[in-house]
């Protein structure tokens, strides 16, 4: 990347090669213009990016990194007993400034502000004047040195970050901003703090001498960012260094239970382990490490198959926010929106390794349900867990009965935010002289396909409408395959396992057009292969017709025998007492239950509802709306459910 017109400095040189062998199209080459990821975008950009600033620093999150910088200004003049407080609960706050300031350099990318761009520099600044002379970063002890500010942080550095300092993870979100503003922005200011901190981490662990495993993993995957964007190789080694210091003996909670590579099942904190999954793959595509890849291939296997909630949440416990045992997915289960993030981020790495469509269909089905889930249709109102069911009533979101505010352990809205902002990357990817098509949405972007550049326009209203027209642009007449992802849903299964299954007969087949020309392509791992030489201006047409399914669960899956869920294309649907007039426990499914599809372009941000004729009530029989799970709870406070009994229940 060039040095840009603000008079950024030069870019880091010897960036990383070795990576996946399916490589992302990055987030800044691909613009969302029509539809609804725009909408939801435009809020986000609007609403929340502001929001989530205005919250970091009213509630002293930024507030905290001042207070470390006045302590250093003044101990180094001489007062040698001068000490702060921190003015927030938790020693992670500082990661939720991170996590905010990544999402503001990629809403810069979205949509450039000048404004916005110079109160970033002056957050930078305000991190960069909080870190110590060695390059240590955590404002809970740099404020309060002489002894620690709180309960979870110890007198020694790093010593408590197994348990709950955050000390690593603080970091983890810092390398990711950092890597994130270089990449939107060209600019070194905030990467250049990350790397004075993988300097001394480098020192402290690199040398063999102390060997932590973070408590809360993140860590890793900044670690592998730091590597690819600088090909310093002392990055991925301490990646690995942190993975490989786990197990045997420790808490499963934090995934400390066996070494990485002997780990076969998801177990413990669902964000922590998602994290780490993820970082296992980094690490493993950067070092070309078998056993990693093999450890989180069943991990997956056990994820996919026997833990995964059909809106695509994982972490059904509130005990522990954690994964539970096979097949334990309750209803009202816990799913904290930073584990569906976490399990977006895994199951696009594994694509990226694989070349199959299968991590993609979780990808997408998480993102459309249990993900987007957590933000409002307003911006401004969040939540934490995502139950599949609700009794209307219920204190269940941290404290708040319904979206809420904001949250004192605030990890998912700023998390939530940079999501957004970036959701770009996940749409295309290049292996070779393949271009995958992996998310439909009205966009343009541009792909680097065997060194030919080529542009790509989708035309769509997906997820509404299957329907969507590409039109391929190459710079010059150039040959390659183009892989039409077809998910899963399309061809009849809601999930890459036996976990949830339709249970209707509804079939029909996709299609391809190809210059209006109609084709029979090859279907090769969840992808519709066509291979030509392509020119300006060539259009595709992809069909995927979208009836209305009915979904069981795995008769293993306690809480919904019995039930019966229905999805349309890629979204999972919910029925709401707000707009029911009745509790959705005391509805049931009938044989003579009829579904429909509905667009309702004035209706919670534009939607397509399901009339659902012949629900069985008390005492009666009648018709119910349902909504898409994700903008629930956008009309007040109502019983919710997913699953509906059915009549031999």
């Amino acid at each position: 990347m060039a040095a840009s017109a603000s008079g950024s400095t030069p870019p880091p040189a010897n960036p990383a090669t070795a990576d996946y062998p399916v490589r992302p199209v990055p987030f800044t080459a691909v613009r969302i213009n029509g539809g609804f990821w725009q909408t939801r975008q435009a809020v986000n950009l609007a609403v929340t990016v502001p929001y989530a600033i205005k919250q970091c620093e009213d509630t002293g999150r930024l507030r905290n990194f001042d207070l470390a910088a006045e302590t250093l200004r003044r101990r180094a003049a001489g007062e040698t007993s001068f000490q702060n407080q921190p003015v927030t609960i938790y020693p992670f706050d500082d990661s939720d400034v991170y996590k905010v300031m990544e999402g503001i350099a990629y809403a810069l990318h979205v949509k450039p502000d000048l404004a916005l761009a110079a109160r970033l520099e002056g957050w930078i600044a305000r991190v960069a004047a909080a870190q110590e002379p060695d390059g240590y970063l955590y404002t809970f002890r740099t404020m309060h040195p002489d002894t620690p500010a709180h309960e979870w942080s110890d007198p020694q550095r790093w010593l408590k970050d197994p348990d709950l300092s955050h000390e690593l993870y603080n970091l983890g979100h810092l390398y990711e901003a950092g890597v994130a503003h270089y990449q939107a922005t060209g600019k070194r200011t905030l990467l250049d703090v990350c790397l004075r901190s993988a300097e001394l981490l480098w020192r402290d662990f690199g040398d063999c001498k102390l060997r932590i495993a973070p408590g809360h993993q993140v860590i890793e995957m900044g670690l592998a960012k730091l590597h690819r964007v600088t090909g310093d190789p002392r990055w991925l080694a301490l990646a690995k260094i942190f993975l490989e210091a786990r197990g045997p003996g420790g808490p499963p909670y934090s995934q400390q239970h066996l070494p990485v590579t002997q780990q076969t099942a998801a177990v413990g904190h669902a964000v922590r382990a998602n994290y780490m999954y993820a970082g296992m793959a980094d690490v493993a595509a950067l070092s070309a490490d078998a056993a990693y890849v093999a450890a989180i291939g069943k991990i997956w296997d056990n994820v996919a198959g026997k833990k995964l909630s059909l809106t695509g949440g994982v972490g059904p416990l509130q005990h522990g926010e954690a994964y539970g045992a096979d097949y334990e997915l309750p209803n009202a289960c816990y799913n904290e929106t930073c584990a569906a993030i976490a399990l977006m981020m895994w199951n696009n790495r594994m694509f990226l390794f694989t070349g199959d469509a299968r991590y993609m269909d979780v990808l997408e089905r998480t993102c459309y349900n249990g993900f987007i889930s957590g933000v409002s249709l307003s911006g401004d109102r969040f939540f934490y867990p995502n139950p599949l069911v609700y009794d209307g009533v219920a204190q269940n979101n941290h404290g708040h009965a319904g979206r809420a505010p904001w949250f004192g352990c605030a990890c998912c809205p700023p998390n939530l935010m940079r999501t957004l902002a970036a959701l770009t990357g996940y749409f295309y990817a290049v292996c070779e002289n393949s271009l995958y098509v992996n998310f439909y949405a009205q966009s343009e972007g541009t792909a680097e396909v065997g060194g030919v550049q080529v542009k790509l326009t989708q035309a769509t209203d997906y997820p509404w409408d299957g329907r969507v027209r590409l039109t391929v642009s190459p710079e010059k007449p150039t040959a390659f395959t183009l892989r039409l992802r077809i998910p899963g849903w399309a061809q009849g299964r809601p999930v890459p396992s036996d976990l949830y299954v339709y249970t209707d007969e509804a079939r029909p087949a996709w299609a391809v057009r190809v210059g209006g020309q109609a084709v029979t392509p090859a279907l090769e791992s969840g992808y519709a292969l066509l291979t030509r030489e392509w020119h300006d201006g060539d259009t595709v047409e992809l069909d995927l017709p979208m009836p209305v399914h009915t979904v069981r669960g795995h008769p293993r899956i306690e809480a919904v025998r019995g039930t019966i869920a229905f999805e349309r294309g890629p979204i999972v649907y919910a029925i709401e007492g707000a707009v029911n007039r009745t509790d959705p426990a005391d509805l049931h499914v009938t044989a003579r239950t009829k579904a429909r599809a509905q667009r309702h372009p004035e209706l919670l941000g534009d939607v397509v509802t399901l009339i659902l004729d012949e629900i069985a009530a008390p005492e009666m029989t009648r018709q119910v709306t349902a909504i898409p799970y994700a903008v629930w709870n956008n009309r007040g406070l109502a019983p919710m459910a997913v699953w509906l009994k059915t009549e031999e229940k």
